[in-house]
């Protein structure tokens, strides 16, 4: 396929991304918001998701009510079902930020799921988070991140240390800067401000690479979406 553009500088790999690599087949992506999120958070990722040709469906769930494993397939089959109701969709993809990527996790060491697609996270804790452990005792937390708040850390209670090596396709993207010095004084560098860049690594991952940008922002930056796209079109962040 041949396609002239016109971009900005800077800007062209993505517009070539979005616009000059059709979809040969209905492929719908599922997006999950992290811990104490919403959809809202996933909003731009989806707009430019839309924009490549994918369908979408942005789950906003309870991440403070629930355990890992119930929040898990209350979130994910939520997703199923929304892009399935789409029309003939053969392919669903998952972009998952932080326990998003956990929930994936979860719900794949119990269900498989039918046209699965490539999965990519965004700064998740598949190692737990030091953070999550330091921080449990503090006055409020159990009140701001609820029970998925104490099975993210390494300790006993950790859900992400008890999952397996992935058995699909992922790639990991994490962040190396930081806004947030407490969290990040017990974290080993480089981090996010929420996870260690080595936290984040899984046994089996497809592809793997480090943005600079913290925990917090990183789903709705130019390049962390390009390298998104990329990965959900061709299994690689690496540029074709």
């Amino acid at each position: 396929m041949h396609c002239k553009i016109s971009c900005a500088r800077g800007q062209c790999a993505l517009v070539a991304l979005l616009f000059c690599s059709p979809l040969q087949a209905a492929e719908c992506v599922v997006l999950l918001h992290g811990l104490v999120r919403t959809a809202s958070s996933m909003e731009t990722m989806s707009d430019a998701l839309v924009t490549a040709g994918y369908l979408t469906y942005n789950v906003d769930y309870p991440s403070r009510d629930y355990t890992i494993e119930e929040l898990a397939p209350l979130a994910v089959e939520e997703g199923l079902a929304g892009c399935r109701a789409q029309g003939d969709v053969d392919t669903i993809h998952f972009v998952a930020h932080s326990l998003g990527g956990i929930l994936v996790r979860q719900y794949l060491s119990e269900f498989d799921i039918s046209g699965l697609g490539r999965v990519v996270m965004l700064g998740p804790p598949n190692q737990g988070s030091l953070a999550a452990d330091k921080m449990r005792n503090v006055p409020g937390y159990d009140w701001i991140n609820g029970p998925a708040g104490h099975e993210l850390g390494k300790g006993d209670e950790s859900v992400p240390l008890k999952l397996g090596p992935a058995n699909f396709e992922v790639g990991i993207i994490a962040g190396n800067r930081s806004i947030d010095p407490i969290t990040s004084a017990f974290l080993p560098n480089p981090d996010d401000g929420r996870v260690s860049v080595e936290d984040t690594k899984l046994e089996g991952m497809a592809g793997f690479v480090v943005v600079e940008h913290s925990h917090a922002f990183m789903m709705r930056m130019h390049d962390v979406i390009e390298l998104t796209i990329r990965f959900l079109r061709t299994g690689s962040f690496d540029e074709l």
